[in-house]
């Protein structure tokens, strides 16, 4: 009754979210020219043979798909993989990540029975791979409807979240009753997928290990190590906003103590760059802006790096790198990259998002967690001055992604019934 309900709801609902989605477009969050995708229109032609679709909602669930996305191409040399994300951040790093031509991206429809019709009536894709849980009613019950093999991967619930979809149980069971599998990231979430309803849950890790470290122009690498030469860098990285000013008064304090000390501030979304640029000019600090084109020199105090897909970069260039979104109650991002890439790594105390990683990494040493802003300039200075104890941050947080680099296996051995269900690989 309540999908029903939902359903007849957001039928009368299109016009509101179509104003929705030009307020979206005003603020650089929607991209106009795949305006279509959005509401069903698909921007492509559907290719020959098996079609897998791999729902990924925004930047760090689709980085976490790439070596499953790898690994599914190898698996059937006809198959081809539409991934789906909902941002314009997401849409541009898999336009350059995703590893092409039998790979490739749209936006997820919004949740209206017509753009999702319309969506599934033009991919009709043989498999459906649903990651962590990000759960649109019409979309699932579409797949439902139409009998198409899924499994959620890479599951992720809060405590929450599991609260709030107790108190409807019968509505829980009727929209998870389309993942015929269940691939949790912790046996505590597994617990709480079983307890609403899907029947075949396992726990078998985060994909988030098995990334492939983020990708960096050697070229430009090393031309901005030579201009480093002789500097103390350390970055805080995919910041939100009020971790800016966090950032910006460590800086000013290390700058005091640390006259070599270079903050290399990469805010998580680009377009903010011009606000970021803005608290910056409203300090003594000397800024070099990426967007520009400009580069740090001998005297520059802030690195600006507002340009998209430069993490890979910065976390080989600093040798201490704080995860941002976890000094503001956003839930922190992903420490694996730093780590992967031999910086230590430090974070404040927001990293619902990434609970069990923080906690894995902490227990080996591989991590700090930072009470507050307070506590960030230093900590960072006291990891700026003493190298072996940086090298062994970081070392101990190498150790901890690297082995547990084999989820990836793991989900493509749970994932293999219905792969051959759905005519992949035979």
């Amino acid at each position: 009754m309540l999908e029903l309900i939902y359903r007849a709801l957001t039928h009368l609902a299109g016009p509101a979210v179509r104003r929705l989605l030009d307020r979206r477009a005003l603020r650089g969050k929607e991209d106009t020219a795949r305006r279509g995708e959005r509401l069903g229109r698909p921007g492509r032609a559907r290719p020959m043979g098996p079609l897998v679709w791999v729902h990924a909602a925004s930047v760090g669930e689709s980085l976490a798909v790439l070596p499953l996305v790898e690994r599914l191409l190898a698996v059937d040399p006809a198959c081809h993989v539409l991934v789906t994300t909902g941002t314009v951040t997401s849409a541009d790093l898999m336009a350059k990540r995703l590893p092409g031509p039998r790979a490739f991206h749209q936006y997820v429809p919004v949740d209206l029975p017509v753009a999702v019709d319309g969506f599934l009536d033009h991919w009709r894709p043989d498999l459906v791979l649903w990651i962590e849980s990000e759960f649109w009613p019409n979309l699932l019950a579409g797949i439902r409807r139409r009998a198409i093999p899924c499994a959620l991967v890479n599951a992720r619930l809060s405590v929450r979240s599991f609260r709030n979809w107790r108190r409807a149980p019968a509505a829980a069971r009727r929209l998870l009753s389309v993942f015929q599998l269940a691939l949790a990231q912790t046996q505590v979430e597994a617990d709480y997928l079983s307890i609403l309803g899907i029947g075949d849950v396992r726990a078998l890790g985060n994909l988030k290990y098995s990334a492939a470290p983020l990708p960096a122009d050697a070229g430009e690498q090393a031309l901005l190590a030579e201009r480093l030469v002789g500097r103390q860098p350390w970055c805080f990285a995919s910041s939100h906003a009020g971790e800016e000013e966090a950032a910006i008064a460590a800086q000013l304090r290390l700058r005091a103590s640390h006259p070599k000390a270079l903050l290399v501030l990469v805010p998580r979304h680009p377009p903010r760059g011009d606000a970021v640029a803005d608290l910056l000019a409203a300090t003594n600090l000397r800024v070099a802006r990426r967007s520009r084109g400009e580069r740090p020199g001998p005297d520059t105090d802030v690195f600006l790096i507002d340009t998209l897909g430069e993490l890979g970069l910065v976390f080989r260039l600093c040798p201490v790198s704080v995860v941002g979104g976890s000094f503001v109650p956003v839930g922190g991002h992903n420490p694996i990259e730093p780590a992967l890439l031999g910086s230590a790594v430090l974070y404040g105390p927001h990293m619902h998002n990434f609970a069990e990683i923080a906690a894995t990494l902490e227990r080996a040493g591989g991590a700090r967690r930072l009470a507050g802003p307070d506590e960030l300039a230093p900590a960072v200075a006291a990891l700026l001055e003493d190298g072996s104890a940086r090298q062994t941050l970081a070392d101990a947080a190498r150790a901890v992604a690297e082995a547990n680099a084999t989820a990836i296996d793991r989900v493509m051995e749970a994932l293999t019934p219905l792969l051959r269900q759905a005519g992949i690989g035979r």
